[in-house]
């Protein structure tokens, strides 16, 4: 059963620095997450302020994701755009960071984005499926049904694309909710 959850790996600390295991499949099994991942993402926000989001793929070429900060720090948002979904609309916000490791698994169903926190952070995440250009859909950011609290103290640098996308409201979401998913 593939929900949506934050994961903390364990750190092995020295005075050398530390060492993760930050993805074995035996083990994200055993916590329900059986999705098998396709292809690795890696992104670099040279500016604090820069937000990417809220994208999603629309079936056949949906993804679930596994999402973590390489360097830096972000504020990770995912949305719940499952139809007949109690929690339809509603926003989750998480800081992962390079500091604390933490990682957020984002099943299909979901729409995700986030904002840089610092100059120069990465993200890094696996997907479940290829990317696909004509499936490729997104929400827009500032979605006032959505009402997502971002920590923006000014106006975020955004791209094109997610600057002119829909309202939630105007999205058929291809999603539909299922009992225990």
């Amino acid at each position: 059963m593939n929900k949506l959850q934050l994961i903390v790996p364990t750190r092995h600390v020295d005075n050398r620095g530390f060492f993760a295991e930050i993805y074995t499949r035996k083990k994200y099994i055993e916590i329900g997450i059986h999705d098998e991942f396709v292809q690795d993402n890696h992104s670099l926000s040279k500016h604090a302020g820069t937000l990417r989001g809220l994208h999603f793929q629309a079936p056949p070429f949906a993804q679930a994701k596994l999402v973590r900060c390489g360097k830096g720090a972000i504020f990770d948002v995912v949305v719940d755009i499952r139809k007949g979904s109690p929690n339809y609309g509603n926003w989750k916000g998480y800081h992962l960071t390079e500091k604390n490791g933490h990682q957020i698994y984002i099943p299909i169903g979901f729409a995700h984005g986030f904002v840089t926190l610092e100059d120069n952070s990465e993200i890094v995440y696996k997907c479940s499926n290829y990317y696909n250009q004509k499936k490729e859909l997104s929400i827009v950011w500032n979605d006032p049904d959505i009402n997502i609290k971002w920590p923006l103290n000014t106006q975020p640098i955004i791209g094109k694309k997610d600057k002119h996308a829909p309202l939630l409201r105007e999205l058929n979401s291809p999603f539909i909710y299922k009992e225990n998913s």
